[in-house]
């Protein structure tokens, strides 16, 4: 049977559907959380420290006979850390998107949700989502540098006027102050409109800069949600990462690691981050529901998921068939 949308349309009716479908198939969310969620969580908690605890290698010889005769004789090229860390993050992140987006898209209609549909489902989204956070990255990034080129004019022409600004300067740190606050600004709404491109990927097999015209024109009249979902998962995401790279500063060498209260906090850091992560792409996936519905796009597909239950009996062949409509509150 269908889900009706009987939440409301603000950021705890989101919240409210994402729980209850999660709810509904607990061990299957589960099952996703530890083999996508859990081991993103513990790369991002545990990474500050690993770096914390290589650089004090690095500076206290004593400490480097403590890991191994290769770490003496070649040092770690972060470099090459950074990019496998940074690999494995956006391969476990595509795996949970495409999986978790699947299994709440069909767990919002009432469909069953297995675990062996959502790992096949990865199969097909993946290379779709590569490709679509690839234009997403692109753009940042050209966003990025055109505030860097900028910023370089401006400092040429500056200079071209006879003013010389220091970096200590007023005036520098003013501008470099109002530049960042509003690439951040920017940055802020590029995600708000775009956020929904992940499930838009997954859900309607769309791929490259598609989802995000999509995700920009679904969200429109829903933007005041989007918002306030991006603040609420970013502050705790955002308080937990800060908590992690806070105790790393205090790690010195390999005492910490065999510390129980690193442990204990390693441990509590990861499995709130995995709860935080799996609410918000089950919550991505109930906003794009919301923006349908907003849209006028659900109701034919509620009216499909009656039709796929619609049973035709041989005495009622010649009735009159009644006429489903589907009002929006």
């Amino acid at each position: 049977m269908a889900s009706s949308l009987s939440s409301p349309l603000n950021l705890f009716g989101v919240l409210s559907e994402s729980k209850r479908i999660i709810n509904a198939h607990t061990r299957h969310f589960l099952a996703l959380s530890v083999l996508f969620l859990l081991p993103l969580s513990f790369l991002i908690t545990v990474y500050p420290t690993l770096l914390q605890t290589l650089s004090n290698s690095k500076r206290n010889p004593a400490l480097t006979l403590r890991f191994s005769t290769y770490q003496q004789q070649k040092p770690y090229d972060y470099l090459t850390l950074s990019l496998i860390y940074i690999s494995v993050i956006l391969i476990l992140s595509l795996c949970a998107t495409g999986a978790i987006s699947y299994s709440v898209f069909h767990g919002f209609f009432g469909r069953p949700v297995r675990l062996l549909s959502a790992l096949k489902s990865i199969l097909y989204s993946f290379i779709p989502l590569l490709v679509t956070v690839i234009c997403f990255q692109g753009i940042v990034f050209a966003v990025v540098g055109v505030f860097g080129v900028l910023f370089w004019l401006l400092n040429k022409g500056f200079e071209l006027l006879g003013f010389e600004i220091g970096y200590g300067d007023p005036l520098y740190v003013a501008l470099i102050t109002f530049g960042v606050c509003v690439l951040v600004l920017i940055l802020i709404h590029l995600q708000i409109i775009w956020g929904l491109a992940g499930v838009v990927v997954v859900v309607e097999s769309s791929w490259g800069f598609g989802p995000l015209r999509r995700s920009a024109n679904l969200v429109k009249g829903m933007r005041r949600v989007s918002l306030n979902m991006l603040l609420f998962f970013g502050f705790f995401i955002g308080v937990l990462v800060w908590s992690t790279s806070a105790s790393a500063v205090r790690i010195e060498g390999a005492n910490g690691w065999s510390s129980w209260v690193f442990v204990v906090q390693i441990v509590v850091t990861s499995s709130l981050m995995t709860s935080l992560f799996l609410h918000n792409l089950a919550a991505n996936t109930v906003m794009y529901m919301y923006c349908k519905a907003v849209n006028g796009e659900l109701a034919w597909e509620i009216a499909e998921e009656f039709a796929r239950e619609y049973v035709s009996l041989p005495f009622d062949e010649e009735k009159v068939p009644h006429v489903v409509s589907v009002a929006q509150v």
